[in-house]
């Protein structure tokens, strides 16, 4: 994780749950999880404020929040403090085993990556799956020059090979870029099914 990003997070963690929490419910993203998940195990990668799983693990998929930043890890323990929720950290997600997981998500987190780690991340995001799993992975769109907002977030403007090469151990069943139901933004998102005798890294 990009630093300053992490310490923008940290230092208001509790303005970034609240807004994430009062947006609206992400119901495109949602569908996807309901059409593409199968029950199982299921990591919720830069979990945030817990919302998202908090919501899988309500409608059947049990799930574990991840997230570099331990301020929102507080929030998100306080806000959904019958979800389990541990600190992990892209690329590497340290503490994981691979084959771990049914089902991964990974929204809207890699474009605050250095994008020097995103290929190494995504397949990090594959090994963890379970072959035959499903991973839902999105990122925000950023024209041009990777920039920063006004708290010192990155948004990295990368281009999408990055990701697609990393994939090279996964069959991409969706791949579409679309506006936001809860945050309003331009995403990019791709559902990648880990083939069943894949080897990656």
């Amino acid at each position: 994780m990009d630093r300053d990003t992490l310490r923008a997070y940290d230092r208001d963690a509790a303005g970034f749950a609240e807004d994430w929490e009062t947006q609206p419910a992400p119901s495109d993203m949602q569908a996807l999880i309901l059409e593409h998940f199968t029950p199982g195990l299921t990591a919720d990668i830069g979990c945030g404020s817990g919302r998202d799983a908090a919501w899988m693990n309500a409608n059947g998929f049990e799930t574990i929040g991840y997230d570099a930043s331990e301020g929102l890890l507080a929030e998100a323990r306080r806000r959904h403090p019958g979800v389990p929720f541990e600190q992990a950290a892209l690329p590497g997600l340290e503490g994981m085993d691979d084959g771990q997981f049914q089902n991964v998500l990974c929204e809207t987190v890699i474009m605050h990556l250095p994008p020097t780690d995103i290929p190494a991340s995504v397949s990090r995001l594959i090994d963890v799956l379970k072959p035959g799993g499903a991973l839902y992975l999105s990122w925000r769109i950023t024209e041009g020059a990777d920039r920063r907002d006004e708290f010192g977030r990155l948004y990295g403007a990368f281009d999408a090979s990055l990701v697609l090469d990393a994939l090279a151990g996964a069959d991409i069943v969706l791949d579409q870029q679309s506006v936001s139901a809860s945050s309003a933004k331009v995403v990019r998102r791709l559902i990648a099914r880990r083939r069943q005798s894949s080897r990656t890294g």
